[in-house]
């Protein structure tokens, strides 16, 4: 027995070593791809296209659809700040999905609502509607308030409010969410841009925690200060500026945050809309209308911009994150648990040949890999079979690549826009230096603690993500937004 341990131990240094240098050669050529992708980007986003969008009657209509559950401390500020879009044609279409406190009645004071007799068409599947309101007042003409009864998840007060929609292009994101006054404008441009039919788009997300903000506009945008949420920008710019931002050249974008992303309404209806059980209904929905597409054989594009123009606070404490993070990689596994006979299926071109494999090897069987190498490593410390320089220089590759591709990120950021200062963006380099041995480890262990849930059907509920609001002074955290990072 300890002669077949000793073999394939020191075997599996070898895969190890073969992985890795896998990963990080596709990481190089992600580097390179996002670099092209964000000049490309930057060179179509100008300030007079964007002023056309703005000033044209012919601009596509949009509705911004967002669910609330028990929000009556930041429901009022969020809802005047969607309503002053930077956009000619968009309603906005609030959920109540069902809140206990005092979120609906909040509403229909401040925006003087009334209930109305309206068409709703249950298109797709949502739990019933109760009842529908509008405004009184003209001002707030293009508010739609829905009450329903509580679907125990964000995908059915989005279903919902899809059946209300009045436009063929939908923004799916959350009510806590701050949103810069030109998404609209940044995130409909695909779809009018792209030669291929886009059926989704998404953008960078940012950190909420530490910006200055008043009445549910930002400010100004600051680093976290706290260490979770610094540890998180970090993430967040490398996924979605370098990650995001490299798979849009080659149009195999694996996921479009839940927190903000826009969506072709036709296609997303003729999926079935949103899976209510589904523990990463972001990622699923990608899937599906990136499947419905192939089996239907349509050219079809998902594109990535890299402008941030979504902060959402993330978890402060350990326990919140941790919350987050079982969940995240619970919903993986639940993906690939639902979609593995399409990896490496050519009918499904990028889909089944590019985004599902890479995802599955390098995503999913990560937290796996690393951790069955910690072991291997502790045996072959504890059974003097260690091979140091071998280790030594495998150890000092891995930490000083994934150290520079993170850096990189970074720079790259700041070519789409210098919001930090120059302090700031060197308190997050530093930072980049401590990440792999302080957050990285965390994100491994609930990664696979979210695989052990799911493979043994542990009962699971959405959770209640604490919060305190946003205000002019530096915040903690609030509900975690449903937007798996890849």
């Amino acid at each position: 027995m300890k002669h077949f341990l000793d073999h394939f131990f020191e075997s599996y240094q070898n895969v190890v070593f073969v992985y890795c240098c896998t990963i990080y050669s596709i990481y190089a050529l992600l580097t390179l791809f996002s670099y092209l992708s964000i000049l490309s980007n930057i060179r179509r986003n100008t300030i007079r296209e964007n002023l056309l969008l703005i000033q044209s009657p012919l601009s596509p209509g949009i509705s911004i659809i967002t669910g609330a559950f028990n929000e009556e401390m930041t429901i009022i500020s969020n809802v005047r700040s969607l309503l002053t879009m930077n956009y000619p044609a968009f309603e906005v279409i609030i959920v109540n999905d069902g809140s206990k406190d005092k979120t609906l009645e909040k509403l229909i004071e401040e925006f003087t609502l009334i209930e109305v007799d309206f068409a709703y068409h249950y298109f797709i599947q949502c739990q019933p509607i109760q009842r529908i309101y509008k405004s009184e007042n003209s001002a707030f003409s293009n508010l739609l308030v829905i009450d329903k009864i509580n679907g125990g998840s964000k995908a059915d007060a989005i279903n919902a409010g899809i059946n209300a929609s009045s436009y063929a292009y939908f923004l799916n994101t959350d009510v806590d969410c701050i949103l810069d006054k030109d998404t609209l404008v940044q995130m409909i441009q695909p779809f009018m841009d792209d030669e291929k039919r886009v059926i989704a788009t998404g953008a960078t997300l940012r950190m909420a925690n530490s910006c200055i903000i008043d009445s549910s506009v930002l400010v100004k945008a600051r680093v976290p200060r706290a260490i979770l949420p610094l540890f998180q920008e970090i993430e967040y710019i490398r996924s979605f500026v370098l990650g995001k931002m490299g798979w849009n050249l080659v149009n195999s974008i694996p996921n479009v945050s839940g927190g903000l992303g826009m969506f072709d309404k036709e296609i997303v209806i003729k999926v079935g809309g949103y899976d209510a059980n589904s523990f990463g209904e972001d990622m699923d929905m990608l899937m599906r209308i990136s499947k419905y597409m192939c089996e239907t054989k349509q050219e079809y594009a998902v594109r990535s911009i890299p402008q941030s123009l979504c902060w959402t606070e993330g978890p402060q404490s350990l326990k919140v994150f941790k919350r987050q993070r079982v969940r995240w990689g619970r919903g993986l596994y639940q993906i690939f648990s639902t979609y593995y006979k399409l990896i490496f299926n050519p009918k499904y071109k990028k889909l089944g040949m590019i985004v599902l494999p890479y995802n599955f090897i390098f995503e999913l069987c990560a937290p796996l890999i690393e951790f069955l190498g910690i072991i291997c490593y502790i045996y072959l410390i504890a059974s003097h079979l260690i091979n140091w320089p071998f280790a030594i220089i495998l150890l000092v590759f891995v930490y000083s690549f994934s150290v520079f591709i993170t850096l990189l990120s970074i720079v790259w950021d700041q070519l789409v826009i210098r919001r930090y200062s120059l302090k700031e963006v060197l308190r997050l380099c530093v930072f980049v230096f401590i990440e792999p041995f302080i957050y990285h480890p965390l994100v491994m262990v609930f990664a696979l603690m979210g695989y052990t849930n799911q493979f043994f059907k542990t009962k699971s509920n959405w959770g209640h993500m604490e919060r305190r609001g946003f205000g002019k002074t530096e915040k903690a955290e609030v509900k975690v937004i449903n937007a798996t990072v890849i």
